[in-house]
């Protein structure tokens, strides 16, 4: 007996043909998936770099509309006081420059001899690196900030300040020796006159190594102590830093040296102070031998032959 259900199954010939049209539709699937694919790839490559290249015109930009500023009037990369800054510093409301009560004894008028004014050689040019984290620039400051500003007054020398940072590190990541040899720049291009009552003040008043350090707001209150009027535009001025590249590139070219006057000398720790181009290496806290040293110097330029010997064995703080 005959069935109807049978299927209905196609002949070869036909089953070849309809694998080939399937294949032929499957392979246009997949060819336009792959040229979808590779216009995504290209426009985002495209976007990719479009950003990459926008990101440093950007940069490019950036460097040209802020360029490296530096305060004018410097001598040498630093900040000379002249007998103008003596007296705004006297007259400001923080304490008038001097040593602390334990150095107190070795700045009097008996142990501290002023270099003769009348020297054909000329006053003696110093030069005084500080870090304003640095404790041994605070020392220095204390001990010999009134004997510094009684020669500049009797123009016996030219005192001249570098603010540099060498201790950006030791601040718990807030960068405070860049940030108040930045803000001492700020006050030497604002308002120069009071540059040298905020220099000593940043020294006599120094936060601890290893700690944050003082804020921005902090260093602008302690400019405005000193006597800066623009208090705006001195908040301005650190908390953009201005002069952060300017205080890097001039920390850099004393450690590359040589140091004003020097042949070889570079700066390798703060403070370190030059005088005549000879560095300094005796006490920090004792006014009385480092006047005999700047008298010693004095006296080689004078005479043009060597002076006394300050110290039994003098160790030099930088390396020739």
């Amino acid at each position: 007996m005959s069935s109807d259900e049978t299927p209905n199954v196609p002949t070869p010939s036909h089953s070849r043909a309809a694998v080939r049209e399937k294949a032929q539709q499957v392979n246009a699937q997949q060819s336009r998936a792959r040229i979808m694919r590779r216009v995504i790839i290209a426009v985002v490559a495209i976007v990719v770099v479009g950003a990459a290249g926008g990101a440093v015109a950007w940069a490019v930009g950036s460097a040209v509309s802020k360029p490296s500023l530096s305060p004018s009037n410097l001598k040498d990369d630093g900040v000379e006081v002249t007998k103008g800054d003596l007296a705004s510093a006297r007259a400001a409301s923080t304490p008038t420059p001097s040593p602390s009560s334990a150095a107190a004894p070795s700045a009097t008028a008996s142990s501290t001899p002023t270099p003769d004014p009348t020297s054909s050689s000329g006053p003696v040019d110093i030069h005084v690196y500080v870090d304003y984290l640095s404790p041994g620039a605070g020392d220095f400051e204390r001990a010999n900030a009134k004997q510094l500003a009684t020669w500049v007054d009797q123009e016996a020398a030219t005192v001249t300040y570098h603010p540099v940072a060498l201790l950006t590190a030791n601040s718990n990541g807030t960068k405070y020796s860049l940030r108040a040899a930045s803000a001492a720049a700020c006050v030497a291009a604002r308002q120069p006159d009071v540059f040298y009552a905020y220099n000593h003040a940043l020294l006599i008043d120094q936060p601890k190594q290893d700690t944050d350090g003082k804020s921005d707001k902090e260093l602008v209150k302690l400019a405005v102590d000193s006597g800066v009027k623009d208090a705006e535009g001195m908040r301005g001025c650190v908390e953009d830093g201005t002069y952060d590249s300017w205080v890097k590139d001039v920390t850099q070219r004393a450690v590359d040296g040589p140091l004003p006057g020097s042949k070889k000398a570079a700066l390798s720790g703060a403070p370190t102070i030059v005088v005549n181009g000879q560095v300094y290496a005796g006490s920090l806290t004792d006014a009385a031998e480092f006047s005999q040293f700047v008298l010693s110097v004095a006296s080689d330029s004078y005479y043009g032959t060597p002076g006394p010997t300050i110290t039994p064995t003098p160790s030099p703080t930088v390396t020739p």
